[in-house]
């Protein structure tokens, strides 16, 4: 299992990437939630196979259609198990 701690800049709110996001990772079959950050960022935190975790990120490159990812800050973590993918109020 491999889980990643994500920070995605850009125009990233307001364009539906958290709730497209649900989608996809629930496609992948990925465990983990998705925010918006004050500072206009989207966070995000899952967990899965290497390749749906790769699947997953690969879209987060481009997000949905009306967004502009201008960077992408992915860091490893430490794997923790859990079910489902959520979208989780603005921290």
């Amino acid at each position: 299992m491999r889980r990643v701690h994500v920070i995605i800049d850009g125009d990233v709110q307001g364009v539906g990437y958290r709730y497209t996001m649900r989608i996809v990772a629930r496609e992948a079959g990925v465990a983990g939630w998705v925010r918006n950050l004050r500072d206009g960022s989207v966070e995000a935190e899952f967990e899965g196979t290497a390749a749906q975790v790769d699947e997953v990120l690969a879209w987060m490159a481009d997000g949905p259609p009306g967004s502009r990812v201008a960077d992408a800050t992915v860091t490893d973590a430490e794997p923790v198990g859990g079910a489902g993918f959520e979208v989780l109020p603005t921290a």
